[in-house]
């Protein structure tokens, strides 16, 4: 009887330490130790730090960094297409780190129609418009009859996929695929497309050639949101558009979703 109460004492011991291990926050220095203070102030500004890398000599980025403490996981997806064009955004929204769970940021991915009307700003419209005039999930790829948001989750699956439709204000009708995977100290979410993305039926991205790979995690100083997205693009477009601008404020325009729905349920728990 002393030994299976010895036994169940240390097993709780241990799993006190491995809790405690698992809700210590880390802070953004710890993920990004060689980070320029000048960009270290850049990514607590409201639109983060942005940059769009062109794969000429190899890549240079924080993410592929040997200090840098992000999982391999969240870069590869993405650098393992071989994209043309990469996009790089770090962001940090400032926040209790009491009021905001990974519960919090899943229940925020979950609300797809939040896409749906958020501006950015268009040059040749020389005017702020909706990048996505209509969000909407959908049953899967074979089947695109639009299915509502599900009401917020109590638990956070360990995977799960979605299917989406985005009706660009350039583009059109747009499939997405969005995969989101918990980690131990955050959520990894990959939005990929599954059709052709077309200009007057021509295509001008092929299907699975654009990936923006999203990784949250609660950090001591906030919530912080590392992005990367990249896309493989023929040359016969590429020299006719601006890639990196196109890219850079879809990426924007998705990390805004993200961010204003972690920042609004923050602002629920209070």
């Amino acid at each position: 009887m002393r030994k299976l109460f010895f036994l169940f004492f240390f097993t709780l011991f241990f799993f006190a330490l491995s809790v405690g291990a698992f809700c210590q926050l880390r802070t953004l220095n710890e993920i990004f130790p060689s980070m320029d203070q000048h960009i270290r102030r850049i990514v607590f500004e409201p639109s983060g730090y942005i940059k769009a890398h062109q794969n000429t000599n190899g890549y240079t980025i924080f993410g592929t960094e040997r200090s840098t403490r992000l999982s391999a996981q969240i870069i590869n997806t993405v650098l393992g297409k071989n994209p043309d064009h990469l996009i790089e955004s770090i962001l940090v929204i400032p926040a209790n780190s009491n009021t905001v769970t990974l519960l919090d940021v899943y229940n925020a991915l979950g609300n797809i129609q939040g896409l749906k009307g958020l501006l950015y700003h268009s040059h040749t419209r020389e005017a702020d418009v909706p990048l996505f005039e209509e969000a909407t999930r959908i049953a899967g790829q074979r089947q695109t009859t639009p299915i509502p948001d599900p009401a917020p989750a109590r638990h956070i699956p360990q995977t799960e996929t979605v299917y989406i439709r985005l009706k660009d204000i350039n583009f059109g009708n747009t499939f997405y695929r969005g995969q989101m995977t918990l980690t131990q100290s955050g959520i990894i979410y990959t939005f990929s497309n599954f059709r052709n993305i077309t200009y007057f039926f021509v295509p001008v991205i092929r299907e699975d050639k654009f990936t923006a790979q999203l990784y949250i995690e609660p950090i001591h100083e906030g919530i912080l949101i590392y992005s990367l997205a990249g896309v493989e693009i023929p040359s016969i477009f590429a020299s006719r558009i601006n890639v990196d601008s196109a890219i850079s404020k879809r990426l924007g325009v998705i990390i805004l979703w993200a961010s204003e729905g972690i920042s609004r349920r923050a602002r629920e728990n209070r």
